[in-house]
């Protein structure tokens, strides 16, 4: 069975292997932009997480020509009026770092004894025609007054889930997957992946009609 390429749109190597995990088993073959010459930066300025997803997912799908899988998260933090939230990424700059981030994050808060934060994931998986199905979760948390623990990237080191009482960069990559935002819009786009593979090939099979190629060459 011939693999369909699917484009992880982002740069981030941390976000694009824990997808990879979710979907291995599956006739995929994942990329990211990496395994890409420089292409156009998307403006991600859109309103919502779902907005901006979607909007790197149907960029990337249009410029490389394959589907592409996009994902916009971002943490809320309550006493913040749910800041940094679509700006998570650049919350301390256009350029900023993972540490400046957090700097800026703590400093928000300093002095407030209100820490209630959420994690929010949204992930659009589109073609290069448009269409995109769309997957959302989210994860519930307290932002400590330091950072603990070494793995993951962003918030992570700041982001503290009672339950398992860890910070997420605290927890294993197989921990983390269990309880995090993205690890459960994963969860539930793996758990539909037939259904969406079924979706792709049907969708590329039109592209492929629509550009003149025929109906003998649909992806299977």
């Amino acid at each position: 069975m011939q693999k369909i390429t699917l484009i992880v749109a982002t740069r981030n190597k941390g976000k694009s292997k824990e997808i990879q995990e979710y979907l291995q088993g599956f006739p995929v073959e994942i990329k990211d932009l990496n395994d890409f010459g420089p292409i156009p930066e998307v403006i991600e300025d859109g309103e919502t997480f779902e907005e901006n997803a979607y909007k790197k997912a149907s960029f990337t799908a249009k410029v490389l020509g394959l589907p592409a899988l996009a994902d916009d998260s971002g943490l809320e933090v309550e006493a913040l009026h749910g800041a940094p939230g679509v700006y998570s990424a650049r919350y301390a700059g256009p350029n900023a770092t993972d540490e400046q981030n957090n700097s800026k994050l703590l400093e928000a808060l300093s002095g407030k004894s209100e820490r209630k934060a959420r994690f929010c994931c949204v992930l659009s998986l589109a073609v290069p025609t448009g269409p995109a199905l769309t997957y959302e979760a989210s994860c519930e948390g307290v932002i400590l007054e330091a950072p603990r623990g070494t793995n993951g990237f962003g918030y992570d080191p700041l982001f503290y889930y009672p339950p398992m009482k860890k910070t997420f960069a605290e927890m294993t990559l197989e921990e983390k997957a269990q309880v995090s935002h993205r690890g459960k819009a994963l969860k539930e786009l793996k758990d539909e992946f037939d259904k969406v593979l079924k979706w792709l090939n049907m969708r590329l099979a039109e592209e492929k009609k629509i550009l003149g190629l025929g109906e003998d060459i649909c992806v299977h």
